[in-house]
């Protein structure tokens, strides 16, 4: 029976190509967009971490509340005191930190490779498998012994206990080609003392953290950490600590467990005691996507809007068409059809326009999703994990359904029901249009309240996005070429210092060079915490203590950065030495140690390379930078010379060049090379693109919310153009008789374009409402506009007027243009 109701809407369907065509279009592009969106919220906010009872899994964050610092890595003796005094709600607690480092490629020549350091029950606690070779074992992470008192100065350290690594099974394949023979021998490094190979992990493990936390997630080696609890040096931070909840243990009971420990630790540390520290319990998922969840969710709310106002259109056309075969209808049911039979071949019809419809929406999600992860913002986690899944095609399936019950159903109860007397009665050709038309007109109001909500969220990411374009962010990112120099290029602060004035020697020498200069970290490309820092009372009371990030410069910075001088002077050579406690300031932190006055000259106590905080002299103030992101000022800075820090730190070089830093690239590769052969050039890139990078999640956002407000825009305007169409159709008999009498052309134009403004101005009005509530889901993704702005909603609402009077322009000029003879005698 259904086969033959498909096989019969088929060939009616096949009648009406144009309808049909339009149809099935209309729904795809509801379906596509909706499916490719829903596969990026399944697979970052729905799909279960990837493993063992990930439910289980909760992250132990420390916070320091009185500086307003959070999500801060633990030290070794944090992490040493909740596994001792957390065991009633926990399992137990595991510790990871990732870095990059360089060992030998297949060539010899040196690679960067990801890598992290974890306490020895990490992979256990997380599910991990290990393929070849053995998990870390308990004398895996025996710390290392403490040096003999009395040893002999200038002596060779004493060898340690060896360091044990597990590999990547993507790096065991790609550097050693799966050769097991590996297995308990040494990895080979650059310098140093080699790790021994342990084991190998099996495919596809990754560590799932925020952006923000500047985790690898897929470290190729793996070593065990040989951790030694040292209370006294709680400053030295590095672990992200991983917890699993014992069976039935709620997030809240595991946080008063965890509290308990927090209180100790303040007790006997007064630096965590002034810094008000708290270890946060949070569910590992739920930190992972907590960022991002607004802006999935809001996007989700989009494509469902989207999809819906899809629907909203198919069923006008489904009415009109049900409408317009009224009469056919109506002969069949006289002729013995019943309600049930007409009710199963328009339903057929809608099913197999919503079967066409996400068919060809599944093609086009598969395209979207592609298009979605070339314009992706890094901090999107699990981009990986991003596909047509299984879950994914079922809510295909499930959207195409529902969409045919949406717009096909009411088309089809009406179709199934016609009033047999009053349609076989009418002559016209216009008998069944008259008493679907306040349906028909409910839809399109629907339809347009729906794309302006979608309109004044386009909007408002606009005004956003504009305001990134102005935002300052303290230095000209235009002519730099910046990159990262990992390797070894020194053991001592002399020879360190003497490579990188080489180093700055050579660079500097190109042709077309302006300036050149390093730093760690560098703005906008990751990698800032913070240090604390004070006045006088603070070390009569260090709860006086605020935060404050910190940058590590070589002497030059500021000139080659272009960040402005404010006041004093920049670092000059002669105060890149281990001894010159001087500082530079932001006029954030300058303004708030010492307000009304000047800051240069002025001493502020600092803890950067002492387990105790230092006096410092301001010898200037700069402009502050946008440091982490655009659209949060941050913290206020503070920087030192990477003289004071032994010449270590700063290994992001930026070079000014006169035109397209790109084209400086192989030079500055060539001299990188010939002055240290084993260095390697990582993350090469201009710093107009760390801006385009720190702008990617609001252009995503935008771009996408964007798009999706277009289509309704135009669905909308389709729908309003439709209805007019219809209502001309419809009266063409009275617009004939009112040309007869005398009406001019323009009266008739203003009659059909006021009908459709007014049906527009409904929608409006109930899109308004709707908006006013809805738009607070973007207040987190706004930049200096107000998620109710009205200049937005204003100017939206013009355009939408604007666009209606244009799609109610179109009908209302064909029946102005209308003959009153010949539309009488059709009539």
């Amino acid at each position: 029976m259904l086969s033959k109701d498909l096989l019969y809407a088929f060939r009616t369907l096949r009648k009406s190509p144009v309808f049909a065509l339009t149809a099935v279009i209309t729904i795809a592009l509801g379906i596509g967009a909706s499916t490719a969106i829903f596969s990026v919220t399944n697979a970052v906010l729905l799909r279960p971490l990837p493993y063992k009872d990930p439910d289980s899994l909760v992250l132990t964050c420390s916070d320091m509340r009185r500086r307003n610092v959070k999500d801060f890595p633990l030290s070794n003796a944090d992490f040493l005191d909740l596994r001792k005094g957390a065991t009633t709600a926990f399992e137990d607690f595991a510790a990871v930190q990732t870095f990059r480092g360089t060992l030998p490629g297949l060539d010899g020549t040196p690679e960067q490779v990801r890598m992290a350091a974890v306490s020895i029950n990490f992979f256990r606690l997380m599910g991990a498998v290990v393929t070849a070779g053995r998990d870390f074992q308990e004398s895996d992470g025996t710390p290392q012994p403490a040096p003999p008192p009395g040893g002999t100065v200038g002596a060779p350290p004493a060898p340690g206990l060896p360091v044990m690594a597990i590999l990547s099974y993507e790096y065991f394949e790609r550097r050693f080609g799966g050769d097991r023979s590996i297995i308990d021998k040494p990895l080979p490094v650059t310098a140093g003392q080699a790790p021994i190979i342990a084991g190998v992990l099996a495919p596809g493990f990754e560590l799932l953290f925020p952006p923000e936390s500047n985790m690898e997630q897929f470290p190729s080696v793996w070593f065990a950490s040989r951790i030694p609890y040292d209370p006294a040096n709680r400053n030295n931070v590095q672990w992200r600590v991983v917890a699993r909840l014992k069976p039935g243990v709620s997030v809240e009971r595991a946080q008063s467990e965890a509290e308990v420990v927090a209180e100790k630790v303040r007790l006997e540390n007064t630096i965590s005691r002034t810094a008000g520290q708290y270890f946060r319990i949070v569910p590992m998922k739920r930190h992972l996507v907590n960022q991002v969840r607004p802006a999935i969710l809001a996007l989700m709310g989009a494509v469902v809007f989207l999809l819906l106002i899809a629907c909203a259109n198919v069923a006008n056309l489904m009415l009109v068409r049900s409408s317009l075969r009224e009469r056919e209808l109506a002969v069949r049911t006289a002729m013995g059809a019943g309600w049930w039979r007409l009710l199963r071949q328009m339903l057929a019809e809608a099913l197999l326009i919503a079967g066409g419809g996400t068919l060809a929406g599944i093609a086009l999600a598969e395209l979207g999703i592609h298009e979605l992860l070339r314009i992706a913002p890094a901090n999107l986690p699990r981009l990986n994990a991003i596909r047509i899944d299984p879950q994914v095609l079922g809510f295909s399936i499930f959207a195409g359904l529902a969409s045919a019950v949406l717009f096909g159903v009411v088309p089809a109860i009406r179709a199934a029901r016609p009033d047999l007397m009053t349609v076989l009665r009418s002559s016209g050709r216009a008998a069944g249009l008259g008493s679907a038309g306040l349906l028909r007109n409910a839809v399109v109001v629907t339809e347009v309240a729906l794309a302006f909500v979608l309109l004044i969220g386009s909007g408002l990411m606009i005004r956003t996005f504009v305001a990134l374009q102005r935002v300052d962010v303290g230095f000209d990112p235009h002519h730099l070429l910046t990159f990262q120099l990992l390797g070894n290029n020194g053991a001592t602060p002399d020879q360190r210092a003497a490579f990188k004035r080489r180093l700055r020697d050579r660079l500097g020498a190109i042709p077309g060079v302006r300036g050149v200069t390093a730093s760690f970290p560098l703005p906008l490309a990751g990698g800032f915490s913070p240090i604390r820092w004070g006045l006088a009372d603070a070390l009569s009371d260090p709860s006086k203590f605020q935060a404050t990030d910190f940058q590590i410069v070589l002497p030059g910075y500021f000139e080659t950065m272009h960040t402005p001088l404010l006041a004093g002077r920049t670092f000059t050579e002669a105060d890149s030495a281990p001894d010159r406690l001087l500082l530079i300031v932001d006029q954030d932190l300058a303004a708030k140690a010492f307000p009304h006055e000047t800051a240069v000259g002025r001493r502020i106590l600092f803890r950067l390379r002492t387990p105790e905080a230092v006096w410092g002299e301001i010898v200037g103030v700069v402009a502050h930078q946008r440091q982490e992101a655009l659209t949060e000022p941050g913290r206020e800075q503070l920087y030192v010379t990477d003289g004071y820090m032994n010449h270590g730190p700063a290994s992001w070089w930026a070079v000014r060049t006169e035109g397209d830093p790109g084209r400086y690239s192989s030079s500055v590769r060539d001299e990188v090379h010939k002055t240290g052969a084993q260095l390697l050039v990582n993350q090469m890139q201009s710093m107009e693109s760390l801006v385009a990078d720190a702008q990617a999640g609001t252009r995503f956002s935008l771009l996408l919310i964007g798009v999706f407000a277009g289509i309704s825009a135009l669905l909308a305007a389709v729908g309003l153009y439709g209805v007019l169409s219809t209502v001309v159709r419809q009266r063409t008999a009275e617009i004939g008789l009112r040309m007869a009498l005398g009406a001019a052309p323009p009266s008739i134009l203003r009659l059909i374009v006021g009908q459709g403004l007014k049906l527009s101005a409904l929608g409006i009005a109930a899109g308004l409402i709707a908006a006013f509530e809805l738009t607070r889901a973007l207040t987190t993704m706004l930049v200096d506009v107000k998620p109710n702005d009205p200049v937005t909603f204003v100017s939206i609402a013009v355009i939408f007027m604007a666009v209606a009077t244009v799609a109610s322009w179109l009908p209302a000029r064909r029946a102005s243009a209308l003959d009153p003879t010949e539309a009488l005698r059709d009539e």
